[in-house]
């Protein structure tokens, strides 16, 4: 039986993923780490026994004991902070990894999984955008893999199954259009939190779902497109499709297109990427296709949608620019979602602070945390500023 560690356990991945190793029933979880949920994640340990369970901090670690002792369930190894996920992700019986951590809370993690050769089921795209220069050296060198775990990945992964290189033309990554799809531009700069959460087909985390809403999503998967399957920006492509059931595609040179099709559940991507290179049985219900109706294809708005542009901006710019996007906007979105800045300003913020950004070589550590630090610091300036302006 394969050994799983999850990082993220109690977000909307974790949740689904534990779900399917339920269904199949050939997997031991071996390794849970969570956030702060720890009323969801002492039920998580009490049900699946890991022998490692990482929280925050000291304080999230007292409260899962007291959840655990309320459940009358024996407490795993505990564990906490950066080291814990490091712990949960190296862990010597895990077999696979499946990082669904938020931002880059997940990088430094995943990065030690990859370096001990584990398999990563990857959702946290983060930790490519950041360093996938650095993620794709250490996966050559240690024989890791790395399968994503983003339907759009997953789908693209899928299609490129028994295809030559050589015969690509293009991949293209579907997108919903988030919640302001068809909104002018006035409204979307002025959205309400409430409404840029409202994300018509998918149910994620905060951080994600406003990514969704701005296409930074979009553009974050660009850059992780790029080190998954060794494409440059122009030949990968962005299509919006509102209905979500086409979840990716791929271009052949004489001019066929494969796509992947799909319900909309994440159970089915994480699947796959845990039992590749079979398949098996889901628990997912089957696409119905004669009830489908109309799927419908449009062009991304860039200037309605400036953060897929930035995104292609950064990935041709190369080096730390990538990480300092990430950064940014990472930084942007807990500010909007704090109530401290406008929908508006995350795209500005974002592109002003890799405007005054020179990249810099991507290819260690340091270089990564170091820019990752200046463009939140930077970030957080110019919040500042524009606060003290108005």
């Amino acid at each position: 039986m394969k050994g799983i560690s999850i990082l993220g356990s109690t977000g909307s991945i974790g949740c689904n993923s534990l779900k399917v190793i339920e269904h199949l029933k050939e997997f031991r979880v071996v390794a849970l780490a969570a956030g702060r949920n720890m009323t969801k994640f002492a039920e998580q340990v009490a049900q699946f026994r890991p022998e490692i369970a990482s929280c925050e901090n000291e304080e999230c670690a007292e409260s899962l004991l007291k959840e655990l002792h309320r459940l009358d369930a024996v407490p795993p190894q505990i564990e906490t902070g950066e080291a814990g996920l490091v712990k949960a992700a190296t862990h010597h019986a895990a077999d696979i990894v499946i990082s669904a951590t938020v931002g880059a809370v997940g990088f430094v993690p995943t990065l030690r999984a990859i370096e001990a050769g584990k398999r990563i089921a990857l959702a946290n795209k983060e930790t490519l955008v950041m360093a996938g220069e650095l993620m794709t050296a250490a996966a050559a060198k240690s024989c890791a893999e790395i399968l994503p775990v983003d339907s759009e990945h997953n789908a693209i992964h899928q299609c490129l199954r028994g295809e030559k290189r050589a015969e690509v033309k293009r991949v293209i990554l579907t997108a919903s259009g988030g919640p302001f799809r068809t909104k002018p531009k006035h409204e979307i700069e002025n959205a309400t939190r409430e409404q840029a959460l409202a994300h018509p087909n998918w149910k994620m985390g905060d951080k994600i779902t406003i990514d969704s809403a701005t296409l930074m999503n979009k553009g974050l998967e660009v850059i992780e497109a790029k080190w998954l399957f060794g494409f440059d920006a122009d030949h990968i492509s962005v299509v919006v499709h509102p209905q979500s059931i086409v979840h990716s595609m791929v271009e052949l040179v004489d001019g066929s297109i494969i796509a992947q099709m799909g319900v909309t559940d994440m159970r089915h991507a994480i699947q796959y990427s845990l039992t590749f290179p079979d398949r098996k049985q889901n628990c997912v219900a089957p696409l119905d296709i004669a009830k489908l109706g109309n799927l419908s294809f449009e062009e991304p708005d860039i200037e309605r949608f400036p953060c897929l542009g930035l995104a292609y901006t950064a990935l041709n710019q190369g080096g730390t620019a990538p990480t300092v996007l990430n950064a940014a906007n990472e930084t942007a979105v807990q500010a909007f979602l704090d109530g401290r800045i406008g929908f508006g300003e995350i795209s500005k913020i974002n592109e002003a602070v890799l405007s005054d950004h020179q990249p810099t070589d991507a290819a260690t550590l340091e270089n990564i945390l170091a820019a990752d630090n200046w463009a939140r610091t930077r970030a957080i300036m110019m919040m500042g500023e524009c606060a003290a302006a108005s």
